[in-house]
């Protein structure tokens, strides 16, 4: 299908990229690797009249690293990820959320902020930011504000940006070493759309007992969510056959997936419930 028509810009500071969003009232978007904007243009789910390229903009780029945690430049690439090897003990639940991202030639390409922007219910990176209760850094023309990502998704393909605001970074709290996680998802193929995820963590207290547990699913509803129910089910437990056992039962009864051509509700109910079980058999070995 041809692309509808468009103009386009390719600022040079992100002042004047922000500007030309401002300038044509919520009608442009900002793209950096296009993996997600340019088919939905494609297909006429977006259409809009001016693509503000964000290429040049060195300072949304770059992973810092620091005692305060992790930040992700919007224009971090996903293969950036893969290949800085410092996240395998900075980071590893985002290390091995990203390996589950799309397919290589998408990797190369894709960004942390266009995934961020563009709310995907089923994509990882969402999903491992309300997990890790991580802040979402962005510029309007009003300035700059930090959103946490508990608030920034609304919906499918809907976010708290406003029209002329663009995504700086990403801040993931820092990672404690004595730290338990898993993440694991299921698709028809991999690198297709996961039909569910979980990414998880909890620490461990002086007793050796799941504490501070945080569990997060993503392609069970309009927008990843935190599972109080089945956090509240591991702190304080050691987690064992039968506190997995408590856990896949409450991760089941948590979720309302809907029904589509994929799977069933029942089915990704049941689904969600099996990935929160390896999930935590991956966290505890």
């Amino acid at each position: 299908m041809k692309m509808p028509a468009f103009e386009y810009a390719c600022p040079e500071t992100l002042a004047e990229a922000v500007a030309l969003l401002a300038s044509h009232d919520g009608e442009a978007k900002p793209i950096a690797g296009g993996q997600s904007l340019l088919p939905m243009m494609a297909f006429r789910v977006a259409q809009p009249t001016l693509l503000v390229d964000l290429r040049k903009l060195a300072e949304l780029r770059g992973i810092r690293i620091s005692s305060d945690g992790v930040r992700l430049g919007a224009l971090v690439r996903w293969r950036d990820i893969q290949d800085d090897a410092r996240l395998a003990t900075a980071h590893p639940l985002l290390a091995d959320a990203i390996k589950h991202v799309a397919h290589y030639q998408v990797r190369n390409r894709g960004t942390v902020g266009g995934s961020m922007a563009h709310a995907d219910p089923a994509s990882e990176m969402p999903g491992v930011a309300v997990t890790c209760d991580a802040e979402i850094a962005v510029r309007g023309k009003s300035g700059t504000r930090t959103i946490k990502a508990a608030d920034f998704f609304l919906g499918a393909l809907t976010t708290a940006l406003a029209p002329d605001e663009i995504i700086t970074e990403v801040r993931l709290p820092a990672w404690p070493a004595n730290r338990r996680h898993g993440f694991q998802e299921f698709a028809r193929r991999r690198g297709d759309f996961a039909m569910s995820g979980v990414a998880l963590f909890y620490d461990l207290d002086a007793g050796g007992k799941a504490a501070n547990a945080h569990v997060g699913v993503i392609g069970v509803g309009d927008h990843p969510k935190r599972l109080a129910a089945v956090e509240a089910v591991v702190n304080g437990q050691t987690v064992d056959e039968a506190t997995i056992a408590k856990a896949v039962a409450a991760a089941s009864a948590a979720v309302e997936p809907p029904d589509d051509i994929h799977a069933s509700a029942a089915y990704r109910k049941a689904l969600t419930g099996t990935l929160v079980e390896r999930a935590l058999r991956s966290a505890a070995a």
